[in-house]
């Protein structure tokens, strides 16, 4: 009798670890972001470790659509600027422009500068 209690404990712990895991990877998937119907990897980075307010973000997939990617790039800048200086103000320092933006190899590079108070 004990031993089948014990038993059907194990499953139910096996059966909620299986649950959170899976509730885990959907909610992933929901935090990604469609430019023009399209997911747009970004990669955003301080340029210089001592001036980080000065970032670079790249956009990967960038075939897919330059005006999704640059909305994407901007999104990425906009995020880093946020969690670095708790401001989403930009000073963007190469063309955000989709007409005239440079996409070849299938990325995108933006560099912009968080304006801090």
């Amino acid at each position: 009798m004990v031993e089948a209690r014990r038993h059907t404990a194990t499953r139910a712990s096996a059966l909620c670890l299986i649950a959170v895991i899976a509730l885990g990877a959907c909610t992933e998937r929901n935090r990604s972001v469609l430019f023009d119907g399209n997911f747009y990897p970004t990669r955003e980075r301080a340029v210089d470790r001592s001036e980080r307010a000065v970032f670079e973000v790249t956009v990967r997939r960038a075939d897919q659509g330059v005006e999704g990617a640059v909305a994407a790039g901007v999104h990425g800048g906009t995020g880093y600027c946020i969690r670095n200086f708790g401001s989403s103000e930009i000073e963007w320092l190469s063309a955000i422009d989709p007409a005239t933006v440079d996409t070849s190899g299938g990325r995108l590079v933006l560099r912009g500068r968080c304006v801090t108070w």
